[in-house]
């Protein structure tokens, strides 16, 4: 490691350093008959204020020395890191250790969008994942190994990582042909690290070590539940992923068994928060199938933290067309109850103009209130894409929210 030099040199140094300190105070020489080389070895020759300064300048280079190439030998695992990025970073580390607890509660690519902004502002974070998905790789992987769906895990943690980009896209890969041809890698490494661990809760905690997650992901509930939505034209599908093509407006959604119990480890985290935020995400298949575990419900009324809903910038098709702000905060109180939400995070920048293509219109507000809610407005929507939030402009404005409550 080449440690060993250094340490020698700031001992060293240390020892030149107290020895001119000592000078300054006192004079230490005592009269004893040795050789005449040894007068000029004590530097007997120079006045005891200038062996002072002498040892004093000496001690305190070689101290300096010693500690920078301490430092530079410890810092070689680390090449890339700049003196001016490392400073930074340890500020940055510092003050998201400080940062407040905070819960979102959601799925998906919204949920992921803020967790990857508000990572910035604080370790405490709680992801609070869905477990009904069904689709895709998710629900091949389910109904194959039984095991929960891991898609909006996987999204979540990746999003929270404290890895290179490349990690990221390693997680996000996705096998094109074969028998693994629509599974992503991050899926198939959550299953896998499950395998090991003995649990599927195990296993997303290991996982969440292995990449360095700031904050922890948890399931609402550990039950095989299944979504299933009531049509406005009477019909009922069932499964989340068959819940947005019913061909009609959706009246109310539940779950299947309706008496799921919660994950402790997602009420413990609700109880214990300082801010809960429910989504962004889409609202009844994302959103909705956490808030129905009656007893994730049930904490969020008991908890003394502030409860805030991120209302999406846009309106999801087969889900929430034609929505407006009132809409979707109408949809959760039908299904949750009244006096649950706290304050409506809105996207309160210029409205803009969707293509008829798309399918969607963007959900936008300028007043103060929406049913009786606080609203607060922000400039919250991405610039490259429209239809989403952005995660540092999002996690901003979570993070002012917290910081006038609690002034």
């Amino acid at each position: 490691m080449r440690v060993k030099r250094w340490v020698l040199l700031f001992l060293a140094g240390i020892t030149a350093l107290g020895l001119g300190v000592a000078y300054f105070l006192v004079d230490l020489y005592r009269q004893q008959p040795l050789p005449p080389v040894f007068y000029y070895l004590t530097l007997q020759f120079v006045p005891q204020l200038g062996r002072a300064v002498l040892l004093g300048l000496v001690g305190l280079s070689l101290t300096v020395a010693g500690l920078m190439g301490l430092s530079r030998s410890l810092l070689a695992a680390y090449p890339q890191t700049q003196q001016e990025r490392l400073v930074n970073a340890v500020y940055r580390r510092r003050t998201r250790r400080r940062g407040p607890k905070i819960v979102t509660i959601g799925g998906g690519t919204g949920l992921s969008t803020l967790l990857r902004g508000l990572k910035e502002h604080t370790d405490h974070l709680t992801g609070i994942v869905t477990v009904a998905d069904d689709g895709g790789s998710s629900g091949r992987l389910r109904r194959d190994m039984g095991v929960l769906p891991p898609g909006d895990f996987r999204q979540c943690m990746a999003a929270m990582a404290d890895a290179e980009p490349l990690m990221s896209q390693l997680l996000k890969y996705r096998f094109g042909n074969g028998d693994l041809g629509g599974h992503s890698f991050g899926n198939l490494f959550l299953v896998a690290m499950s395998e090991i661990s003995g649990s599927f809760e195990e296993g997303l905690r290991q996982s969440s070590r292995v990449l360095a997650v700031r904050g922890r992901v948890v399931p609402s509930t550990l039950e095989n539940v299944v979504l299933s939505a009531e049509l406005a034209n009477q019909a009922v599908v069932h499964g989340e992923s068959q819940v947005p093509n019913g061909g009609a407006a959706i009246r109310r959604v539940f779950l299947q068994p309706d008496d799921a119990r919660a994950y402790p480890g997602a009420i413990s985290a609700i109880l214990d928060a300082h801010l809960v935020v429910i989504g962004p995400g889409s609202l009844y298949t994302s959103i909705m199938p956490n808030l129905l575990v009656r007893e994730i419900c049930a904490a969020l009324r008991a908890a003394r933290a502030p409860l805030v809903y991120v209302c999406n910038v846009a309106t999801q098709p087969g889900e929430t067309d034609g929505y407006d702000v009132a809409a979707h905060i109408d949809a959760l109180l039908h299904h949750l109850g009244p006096e649950l939400i706290d304050f409506v995070l809105v996207d309160g920048g210029p409205p803009p103009t969707f293509p008829a293509a798309w399918g969607v219109s963007p959900v936008w507000a300028d007043q103060e209130s929406v049913l009786d809610i606080p609203v607060v407005r922000a400039d919250l929507r991405d610039s490259q894409r429209p239809t989403r939030h952005d995660p540092a402009k999002l996690a901003q404005a979570i993070v002012t929210i917290h910081e006038n409550i609690g002034t």
